[in-house]
């Protein structure tokens, strides 16, 4: 247990508990994409000539709003701005090195009669992430940089059934 000089208990805050979480997950990541021998030659120290790096196995995440590495996020905020729309329930089908694909629920704001008044209305969407590339703050990682939205029943107005969007991020 740590104490803190006054003698109580020190409690983390949520922020070093999140990205305690968050190096964990990426390091996790990592060592799963990683063959065998290469982790084993890492324990052991053995001299292992290395073949040029293929960034085809490179682990490839989306980034979100606050600059963090995900996989497989359950959910995935599209308007970082306002949070007028938000991606909910997303259930994975695939996540490879060249790109994600997933069901889930588009949630946005019908902003009637302003935004802060507004209603969110459910759209059911398959989201596929695409066009991975080198993160430049992680050289280790890949981010996919473009998110498609297939709208499968109606979209939102006055969003096309099929958009696609570049990730900034």
């Amino acid at each position: 247990m740590n104490v803190s000089a006054g003698g109580r208990p020190a409690h983390a805050s949520r922020r070093t508990v999140r990205t305690a979480t968050l190096l964990c997950a990426v390091a996790a990541m990592t060592a799963a994409v990683l063959p065998a021998s290469a982790t084993s030659s890492a324990r052991t120290g053995a001299g292992v000539a290395h073949p040029a790096r293929d960034p085809a196995q490179d682990p490839v995440v989306v980034v979100d709003c606050s600059s963090q590495a995900q996989m497989r996020p359950a959910e995935y905020l599209l308007a970082c701005g306002d949070g007028n729309n938000r991606l909910v329930g997303l259930r994975w089908n695939t996540w490879g090195p060249r790109s994600a694909t997933a069901t889930g629920t588009d949630m946005v704001n019908d902003c009637r009669p302003y935004c802060a008044a507004g209603r969110f209305r459910a759209y059911p969407v398959t989201v596929t992430l695409g066009d991975p590339q080198p993160w430049p703050d992680h050289p280790d990682l890949r981010r996919f940089t473009t998110i498609r939205l297939l709208y499968t029943d109606t979209a939102p107005e006055p969003v096309p059934k099929d958009v696609t969007y570049k990730l900034v991020y």
